[in-house]
């Protein structure tokens, strides 16, 4: 399989534009923040084969070494390098499409005044600047921008669940599953109750499903 590529970006790249490529992380998770992150590489950036080069490609096609290889990379050859991380009380007061949008613009505050185009993974951006930009469904398997940007969205947001909300919560045991949705999540959410960095609106039908299982009639 291909992995992603500068193509997109030269076609802006060669209008004089630095492309900031946006994407985010945790979107789908029942507890933790959403992190947003974007990425900018220089006009004519070119990966240069003679170096030990870490594989860029979208974060959930990487192993963690691998993740961690290409977000060091990234940090050192990218000319802009930010990302936002947005709880799961602003996910819960706006959504979790609404909060995403805000982390993303946040990521965009201190961009470069100069020429830019943006381009986010996805298919909808709202976006309060108006710079040039474009949507790209599955933007992070064919653009190493959105890819770069995928990877700093990912390790950071396990950075923070394996190293702060473990660290609180060890029975929780965020290390394995870092907030999203696995059996093993909802068993410990059944033995010891939410955490205040659970997402109230993701837990809904959870909540509703235990409040019947508790006042439903043992079946003998």
């Amino acid at each position: 399989m291909a992995l992603p590529d500068f193509e997109i970006e030269k076609n802006f790249w060669k209008e004089g534009k630095i492309v900031l490529g946006l994407d985010e992380a945790g979107r789908g998770c029942l507890a933790g923040p959403v992190v947003a992150a974007v990425v900018a590489f220089p006009i004519n950036f070119e990966l240069n084969i003679s170096e030990n080069i870490p594989k860029i490609n979208d974060s959930k096609k990487l192993s963690k070494q691998e993740r961690e290889k290409a977000f060091n990379f990234i940090h050192n050859h990218s000319i802009y390098f930010d990302y936002t991380i947005i709880d799961n009380s602003i996910i819960d007061k706006y959504n979790i499409l609404q909060a995403t949008q805000i982390a993303m613009n946040i990521c965009l505050l201190n961009k470069p005044n100069t020429n830019t185009a943006i381009i986010v993974d996805g298919n909808y951006f709202q976006s309060l600047f108006d710079d040039e930009f474009q949507t790209i469904i599955k933007g992070d398997s064919t653009s190493i921008t959105i890819a770069a940007a995928s990877i700093v969205a990912k390790v950071t947001r396990d950075r923070f669940v394996q190293d702060y909300l473990h660290s609180i919560y060890p029975s929780f045991n965020f290390v394995d599953h870092k907030g999203y949705a696995t059996k093993k999540h909802f068993e410990a959410i059944k033995k010891y109750g939410k955490t205040p960095f659970h997402r109230n609106s993701f837990l809904k039908k959870f909540i509703l499903k235990q409040e019947i299982e508790k006042y439903q009639p043992k079946l003998f």
